[in-house]
């Protein structure tokens, strides 16, 4: 639990923080090496923006950074007319090096993030499987560092599990946008979306529907029970799986027919899942033994491909 807390507070927090100070406040060597100090902090903001999980602190924290920043470059601006245009020591070019190889990883992962933006050509289109409410995606896209899922696409240890590479984990924000009342409440009632309705998100038959699997205490995860409560319904060619549904609350039966937009049960906290969140993913036709085995496909609502930190208004 400690380690769910202080990853984001560190990185999305006491780093950001401590850059944006440095930047207002630090006394730069050199014009240049102040530019470079600004585009190292944008870089990690954009990174940190398009990449961090927005669970511990709420969504817009990016945006008050990037007030912020706007900020330290016009407070800190003055310092640099009295300067230097390059480092005029050893010491001074040296740092600038070392900013810059720093803020050039920054850029690359940034770029390569938003790369994973990019709506593929054999995407599903589903209808959004939730209502009544602002949705955020903590996971989702086409890439390792904004979908937790992507690692199972290579790997013979997870061929059992490919049909979710590109899945897509969803919570519920509250008014002030956080998911939940509290850092990691073990009560399930404290977080937004759990016992939120789960609607059809296409017609099709219901090729599985398990329940039964009991609910667990945040941040416990079962990892005998994956999906947890889950229900895969076969649309077209298309398997669509909805996970971690709350016990009791599934309302469909295998080899019944659903219509888009009919009661599936409600979210819950059951499977492989560190709190209450909406597991959604398609893929090709598993076999019985590992129903989650096949070829994964991604998924699109409506015009809209879902990547981390999108939020999804209906």
């Amino acid at each position: 639990m400690l380690f769910v807390l202080w990853v984001p507070l560190v990185f999305q927090l006491l780093i950001p923080m401590s850059l944006l100070a440095w930047l207002a406040f630090g006394r730069p060597s050199s014009v240049s090496a102040w530019v470079i100090r600004a585009v190292l902090t944008a870089c990690y903001l954009v990174a940190i923006g398009v990449g961090g999980l927005w669970l511990t602190l709420p969504w817009y924290t990016p945006v008050i950074y990037v007030v912020l920043l706007l900020f330290a470059i016009v407070y800190s601006f003055r310092r640099v007319r009295t300067v230097a245009v390059f480092p005029t020591s050893r010491r001074g070019l040296a740092g600038l090096i070392t900013v810059a190889i720093v803020a050039v990883f920054a850029f690359g992962m940034s770029w390569y993030m938003i790369s994973g933006w990019h709506t593929p050509e054999d995407a599903v289109e589903l209808s959004f499987p939730l209502r009544s409410g602002t949705y955020l995606v903590v996971s989702g896209g086409g890439n390792e560092l904004i979908n937790a899922h992507y690692k199972t696409l290579e790997g013979e240890r997870f061929r059992s599990w490919r049909g979710q590479s590109y899945g897509v984990d969803i919570e519920k924000l509250n008014g002030l946008g956080l998911r939940a009342r509290g850092l990691l409440p073990k009560r399930l009632t404290a977080y937004e979306i759990f016992g939120e309705p789960v609607y059809a998100p296409c017609a099709g038959e219901v090729i599985v529907a398990k329940d039964g699997v009991e609910e667990m205490t945040p941040p416990e995860m079962d990892r005998q029970n994956m999906a947890g409560n889950h229900v895969i319904l076969k649309c077209g060619s298309a398997w669509i799986l909805l996970g971690h549904l709350q016990k009791g609350s599934v309302r469909v039966n295998a080899g019944g027919r659903l219509e888009q937009g009919e009661l599936i049960g409600r979210v819950g906290n059951t499977g492989n899942t560190g709190e209450p969140h909406l597991h959604i993913h398609a893929q090709r036709p598993g076999n019985a033994d590992a129903p989650l085995s096949g070829s994964p496909l991604p998924i699109r609502f409506g015009d809209r491909y879902p990547v981390r930190n999108a939020r999804i208004k209906v």
